[in-house]
């Protein structure tokens, strides 16, 4: 679904309930703690990226340089986050305009 991105180590607190929770999935499943919490992870994220205000969020996000295309892509898909970006580069023409314009009128 995403492109390959490799693994990073991650240390977070979970409460003793959802650890052990977890320990109890990955023996009844066979596998192991990170990969029930990766799973668990997966099934939140495509829960939120089909919600319209969490799209949107995601792309309020890229509008404001906080995250970069690559991760707007990700969530929102090409072609999306294509057009997102086309606007995006629109938006940023017309105000470094309306800079030079207003700079103008100041050396009038």
């Amino acid at each position: 679904m995403y492109p390959h991105m490799g693994t990073k180590r991650v240390n977070f607190r979970l409460p003793d309930e959802l650890v052990e929770k977890a320990d109890v999935a990955a023996e009844v499943s066979h596998a192991d703690r990170t990969e029930i919490v990766k799973e668990a992870l997966r099934e939140y994220l495509a829960e939120v990226e089909d919600d319209e205000r969490f799209r949107e969020a995601v792309v309020e996000l890229y509008l404001d340089d906080e995250i970069g295309f690559d991760v707007l892509k990700a969530f929102v898909g090409r072609q999306d986050a294509e057009s997102v970006r086309a606007s995006k580069s629109l938006l940023d023409d017309g105000e470094e305009l309306a800079a030079d314009l207003a700079a103008l009128d100041d050396e009038a």
